[in-house]
C-alpha cells in the first residue's frame, strides 16, 4: 500500500479545517453550560396529550418544527445576525434582536430564550470568544439565545452555511434528548430520529439563507398553544 505524501500544501488545508471546525464543535456541544437540556419547547406537553409516542412520531414531529417553525424563522434570523455582526451594523443588529423578542409566542418560550442568552453570553465573556465591545452591546440589546449565537458564530471563521448547520444540529440534539426523557427512548431509537433531522438540516439551512425580511416568520399556532398549556402541566420534567 502507497503511503499519500502529506505536503506543506496538505497540511495548510488541514490546519484551515480545523480552525473552522474545532470552534462549531464547541458550539454546538450538549456541555456548553447554557441550559438547553432544560427545555423541551412544547414537546413534553404533545407527548403528555399522546401526540408524540415513539421515536416515529418524534422524527414527525421535531421534522416539522425543524422545517416550518426553525428555518422559516430562527434560522433566517440567525443567519441575517450572523452576517450583521461581522459587519458591525448596529441598527441591523438591533432589529433583528427586537424581532426574536417579538415572535416568543408563550412566556415559557420568552424565558427560555432569555436565559440561554445571558448564559451564553456570559461563557463568551469568560471565554473571551467575543470582544468586550461586542459583549456590552449584546447586553443592551437584551440577549437571546439566537442573539448571542450568531455573535459566537460571526467570531468564527465558518460560512454562513456552516455556521446555520451548527446552530441547527445543537437544536435537533437538545430536543432529541428532550425525546429520549420524555417518551422515552432508548439511545438507539434517539440516534434514529437524530438522524432522520440530520438529513433534513441542510434543505432546513437552504430555506433559511433564500428568505428576506418579509419573508422570515414564526407561525406554529398548535406548538404555541401546548407551550402555553405546559405552563400549568401537572407533572413536568421540562421548563419548556
Amino acid at each position: 500500500m502507497i503511503t499519500p505524501t502529506v505536503g506543506p500544501t496538505t497540511r495548510i488545508r488541514m490546519s484551515d479545517a480545523k480552525r473552522s471546525l474545532l470552534p462549531l464543535l464547541r458550539l454546538a456541544s450538549p456541555a456548553l453550560p447554557i441550559g438547553g437540556f432544560s427545555y423541551s419547547e412544547g414537546l413534553e406537553a404533545a407527548v403528555a396529550h399522546g401526540w408524540v409516542h415513539d421515536a416515529q412520531s418524534a422524527a414527525a414531529w421535531l421534522g416539522d418544527q425543524l422545517r416550518l417553525n426553525q428555518a422559516r424563522g430562527d434560522l433566517s434570523a440567525v443567519a441575517q445576525l450572523i452576517a450583521a455582526w461581522r459587519a458591525h451594523d448596529e441598527a441591523r443588529i438591533t432589529t433583528l434582536a427586537q424581532w426574536i423578542h417579538e415572535t416568543r409566542e408563550s412566556t415559557e418560550l420568552r424565558l427560555q430564550t432569555e436565559q440561554m442568552g445571558r448564559s451564553l453570553l456570559i461563557w463568551l465573556k469568560q471565554s473571551q470568544w467575543a470582544t468586550p465591545e461586542q459583549i456590552a452591546w449584546c447586553e443592551r440589546l437584551r440577549p437571546s439565545h439566537p442573539l448571542v449565537m450568531a455573535l459566537a458564530l460571526s467570531c468564527t471563521t465558518a460560512s454562513l452555511q456552516e455556521a446555520l448547520e451548527t446552530y441547527a444540529f445543537s437544536w435537533a440534539e437538545n430536543l432529541v434528548q428532550a425525546a429520549l426523557k420524555s417518551i422515552p427512548l432508548g439511545q438507539s431509537a434517539g440516534q434514529q430520529v437524530l438522524q432522520t433531522l440530520c438529513a433534513q438540516i441542510p434543505q432546513a439551512v437552504a430555506d433559511a439563507l433564500a428568505r428576506e425580511d418579509d419573508e422570515r416568520l414564526v407561525f406554529a399556532p398548535m406548538l404555541a398553544i401546548l407551550s402555553s398549556r405546559h405552563e400549568s402541566q401537572y407533572s413536568r420534567l421540562f421548563r419548556s
